[in-house]
């Protein structure tokens, strides 16, 4: 998968404010994670990407992954003792993790929502990030 031109651009500038340049593996992983937005692990992301790159090693994956979300262009989602897997949606948004099949949802959180969590914070505080996970058992899991 090639990456769009928005989404190319989106990645060099992330990759430049944080003193890194965009190299053929990284474009790669990017687009492979913005393909399907299913918060896939690095093993996972390391199975689609030797589809199109099969050279690329595993070490080179976690290496790509570590940098893109250092660079905030992705985000790691970890629940309990789960490995940890890889988000693109950047915006403030809850997961939910139905603890039968594995699978991970996104759920947005409107403004009001965004506003009411800050507002909960001690007098003074100031949050940069909010992260919500919920676990349970998903409408196709339910007995």
């Amino acid at each position: 998968m090639q990456l769009s031109s928005e989404y190319k651009e989106k990645l060099d500038s992330a990759l430049r404010r944080s003193g890194q340049r965009a190299t053929k593996q990284r474009e790669h992983i990017f687009s492979v994670l913005l393909e399907r937005l299913d918060h896939p692990t690095a093993d996972e992301v390391y199975a689609r990407a030797r589809s199109e790159m099969p050279t690329i090693s595993l070490a080179t994956v976690y290496n790509c992954l570590e940098t893109l979300s250092t660079s905030g262009l992705i985000k790691q989602v970890n629940f309990e003792r789960e490995p940890t897997r890889y988000c693109p949606n950047l915006t403030t948004h809850a997961h939910f993790y139905c603890k039968e099949s594995g699978e991970i949802e996104d759920i947005e959180l409107s403004q009001e929502v965004i506003n009411l969590l800050k507002a909960a914070l001690p007098k003074g505080h100031t949050a940069h990030r909010i992260d919500i996970a919920f676990d349970g058992k998903c409408t196709e899991c339910h007995d």
